[in-house]
């Protein structure tokens, strides 16, 4: 069973967000991980950069395929795992911990108010 934690927000492109105060962090799913199977490399936008709510983030690729990384929210990117370079692993391994994407500073926090809840991800990744 895909591990889905409840105190996270998610898109529909599987990833997941968890906010503390302005400052939003990015990963992907438990179930994304799952079947994009081994991550062998990761690319990052540079911090300091300006998203909007959709834009992409980076990339990861696994074995499988190459994947974009989009953003849950606007702001700007204060913050890439920089660990990830040396161990993309721990995205397969600790998608929601150690295997974070990169963080956010929110010029919109209501956005997350129009993200989906741990119950409308479940019925989406079901499908």
């Amino acid at each position: 069973m895909t591990e889905i934690p409840p105190d996270l927000k998610y898109i529909d492109s599987h990833e997941w967000i968890r906010t503390e105060g302005e400052k939003a962090t990015i990963g992907i799913t438990d179930y994304a991980q799952t079947k994009l199977t081994d991550i062998v490399y990761v690319e990052f936008g540079e911090a300091g950069r300006e998203v909007k709510k959709g834009d992409e983030l980076g990339t990861i690729e696994s074995v499988k395929t190459v994947s974009e990384i989009y953003a849950p929210v606007s702001g700007i990117i204060e913050e890439c795992n920089t660990e990830l370079e040396e161990s993309p692993q721990l995205m397969n391994e600790d998608p929601y911990g150690k295997g974070w994407f990169a963080v956010i500073k929110m010029s919109d926090p209501s956005e997350v108010e129009q993200l989906l809840d741990s119950g409308a991800y479940s019925k989406l990744a079901e499908e």
